[in-house]
């Protein structure tokens, strides 16, 4: 990544996610003009590839920009990546006029997309979805509802989970415009963190596509794929987090009166800002690591084939759960030095804390992934490490 780019995300971050953003942490309109600042440094969906006129960075550049934009604000950075999710499984397994017509607008106008698997009732058994497509003529008919999906309500395009209805054992994953009749939204979530996200429910009412939307390869298998990189973002949205209550304690420990100097002096404080710090260079090299495998598989010349033979990465896997854990500790024990004021609004920790805690729920739980680590990684003997 160029040092210039890198600059660049630090000189936003300062410049709209610094000083007065209790905006950020309110159930309000979107931050069109955050959006738009970003959509100005040239950056925004820098993962898109070349051919399509994005940047074509990689994974590993991403984690270096999600961890600066995270340190401002969380939610923010949720925002402005996770439409990777959505667009790794188009750009690995749909057709080149698929990808030209909504890969390319994207990559220019800097704009978002939304991945629709979640449902209430099949929680993390996504086998057991209840929305269904079927098949009438070239077209592609969609109905069912959807639980939670990011982005839904301001997206270029979703893609969208579902069921054959005439087959309950097979899943597509189809790509649907934002404009189709009968995409609905049922409400946006009031969430207790990441407020600057949008995250909504959504109904599926009869929705027809061209049946050359439809993505190849199994629904299911797709969205487990471009899970890895969505995965891998989210864990660094920890260590922006964590960065950030650091230096919240780092400033607060300064001033505060402690004995005959001030907290700063304690070895106690030492000693926690210490073992924050190896958790936040721990966190950030596992991130780091996952990037690179992940860059790998996607340098391949067939990687479409690699990643639907190895489905979910090990790492992804890891720096996820691990990372929410760590940040969690960093943020309970970052929390607690500020006594009462830590259980308050009244400053900037409060929110950190809430924010934290999503990176161990969405897109998988810990103890969803850590089954699914089991049954992938621990079980299979060829695959154990």
């Amino acid at each position: 990544m160029k040092t210039e780019d890198l600059k660049t995300v630090r000189r936003f971050v300062k410049d709209q996610l610094s000083g007065d953003t209790e905006h950020l942490d309110a159930l309000t309109d979107k931050p069109h003009q955050v959006y738009e600042a970003f959509r100005e440094t040239g950056l925004a969906n820098w993962w898109l590839p070349e051919e399509y006129g994005g940047r074509g960075l990689g994974l590993e550049d991403g984690v270096e920009i999600v961890n600066e934009i995270a340190y401002g604000d969380a939610g923010v950075a949720f925002t402005l990546f996770i439409s990777v999710l959505g667009t790794s499984m188009v750009q690995l397994y749909g057709s080149e006029e698929l990808k030209s017509r909504y890969l390319r607008p994207m990559a220019e106008g800097g704009t978002f997309c939304a991945t629709l698997g979640s449902e209430r009732n099949a929680g993390s058994e996504l086998n057991k979805m209840e929305t269904v497509v079927s098949r009438e003529g070239d077209d592609l008919v969609i109905t069912g509802d959807k639980y939670f999906s990011t982005n839904t309500d301001f997206a270029d395009f979703l893609v969208v989970v579902a069921q054959a209805a005439d087959n309950p054992e097979e899943h597509h994953a189809i790509l649907v415009p934002r404009d189709t009749p009968g995409v609905e939204i049922v409400k946006r979530w009031d969430v207790i963190g990441l407020r600057a996200s949008h995250t909504y429910q959504v109904r599926l009412d009869g929705c027809r596509v061209p049946k050359a939307n439809q993505l190849e390869g199994s629904g299911l298998r797709l969205l487990e794929i471009g899970l890895n990189a969505s995965r891998i973002l989210i864990a660094t949205t920890a260590v922006g987090i964590a960065r950030r209550i650091r230096d919240h304690c780092m400033t607060y420990a300064k001033n505060k009166p402690f004995r005959d100097g001030t907290l700063l002096q304690s070895p106690v404080f030492a000693q926690k800002l210490g073992q924050m710090e190896m958790q936040i260079d721990v966190m950030k090299g596992h991130c780091l690591r996952a990037a690179r495998d992940y860059d790998a598989a996607m340098a391949e010349p067939n990687a479409a084939a690699v990643f639907a033979r190895q489905g979910t990465l090990k790492t992804a896997l890891t720096a996820k759960m691990f990372c929410g854990q760590a940040a969690w500790d960093v943020a309970s024990v970052g929390s607690e030095m500020f006594g009462g004021l830590g259980y308050t609004d009244e400053h900037p920790v409060g929110k950190l804390v809430r924010d934290v805690r999503y990176v161990s729920i969405v897109e998988g739980g810990d103890d969803v992934l850590r089954d699914l680590l089991f049954s992938r990684y621990v079980i299979p003997v060829p695959r154990r490490s």
